[in-house]
C-alpha cells in the first residue's frame, strides 16, 4: 500500500536523512537527464522532490500522486502542478510524456501490472522513463526509518524482467544510497565518500535503491502495398504450352 503523503513530505523536506537522500537520488537523475528543454516531464508516486530542476526549461512538469497516498501542493510558493489521480488511471493523454519518473509508486502499488501499462500508455514513442525502487539486497529496504523500507523491494533482475514484460527497453541501470539509513551525523557526513566508493567498486551491491532507465521503442507500422519482393514473378500466360507446328503437307480443313 502507498505511504501517506505527510510522512513522505516530512521525510524528504523536514529530516536531514531525507534531504540527503533526495540530493543523492536527484543528482543521479540529473546525470541521466541533464535537461528537459521543451519537453513534458511527468512524475508518479512521490517523485516531485526530483523534478524541481526541470521546472525552468521543461514545457510542462506534472506531479501525479495516487489517491491512497494523498496529494500536497507543489512546488511551494509557485503555481501548483501536482495532481491527485487513480493509481492506474492517469488524467493524461496517451503519449503525452517525454520523460517519466516513478518514485514510491511501483513497489507500493497494489496492481503493478496495470500501473506499468499506464506508464507505457502515457509515455510517448521514443520517450524515456526512470524507475526508482528499493534494492532488495540493500540496507534501506530493511529499515523502517525511511520510505524505502515499505512495499516490495526488487532485485535488478526482477525489475528488469517486469519492465521487459511491459515492452520497455532497458537503457541504463545503477544503484545509489550507499550510506546506512541512519540519522547519525557521522554517516551523513560520509555520504559523498560512500557514494563514490559504491559507484567505483562494481561488486558492491549494497546501494539502497535501484535506478533503471528505460525507453519506449515502437515497431514501425507497415505501409500500404506489397512489402516483400516477389522472388519469381509470374509471367503472363505462364504455363500455357507453345503452339505445335503442323507437319509439312498436312491438309487444312475449312469448316
Amino acid at each position: 500500500m502507498h505511504l501517506d503523503v505527510l510522512d513522505l513530505r516530512n521525510f524528504y523536506y523536514r529530516s536531514a536523512l531525507g534531504r540527503g537522500a533526495q540530493k543523492v537520488v536527484r543528482d543521479e537523475l540529473l546525470a541521466l537527464w541533464p535537461e528537459a528543454k521543451g519537453q513534458t516531464v511527468v512524475g508518479f508516486g512521490f517523485a516531485v522532490p526530483l523534478l524541481r530542476p526541470y521546472l525552468k526549461d521543461a514545457r510542462r512538469v506534472i506531479g501525479l500522486m495516487p489517491g491512497p497516498q494523498g496529494v500536497m501542493p507543489w512546488p511551494a510558493g509557485e503555481k501548483n502542478v501536482s495532481v491527485l489521480c487513480e493509481d492506474t488511471v492517469w488524467p493524461l493523454q496517451t503519449g503525452v510524456a517525454d520523460k517519466l519518473v516513478v518514485l514510491h509508486g511501483l513497489e507500493t502499488s497494489e496492481n503493478p501490472t496495470a500501473l506499468l501499462d499506464e506508464c507505457w500508455r502515457v509515455l510517448g514513442p521514443g520517450g524515456h522513463a526512470v524507475f526508482i525502487v528499493p534494492n532488495r539486497s540493500g540496507l534501506w529496504s530493511r529499515s523502517d526509518n525511511t520510505p524505502f523500507g515499505y512495499g516490495r523491494p526488487y532485485s535488478l533482475s526482477q525489475l528488469e524482467a517486469q519492465l521487459r514484460k511491459h515492452r520497455f527497453v532497458t537503457e541504463r541501470t545503477l544503484s545509489a544510497l550507499y550510506q546506512p539509513p541512519s540519522h547519525r551525523k557521522l554517516w551523513r557526513n560520509m555520504s559523498g565518500f560512500l557514494e563514490n566508493v559504491g559507484h567505483k567498486v562494481p561488486f558492491i551491491r549494497g546501494g539502497g535503491v535501484l535506478i533503471v532507465e528505460v525507453s519506449k521503442q515502437m515497431a514501425a507500422s507497415p505501409g500500404p502495398g506489397l512489402r516483400e519482393a516477389v522472388r519469381r514473378p509470374l509471367k503472363a500466360l505462364e504455363g500455357i504450352g507453345a503452339p505445335v507446328p503442323k507437319p509439312a503437307g498436312a491438309r487444312v480443313r475449312n469448316d
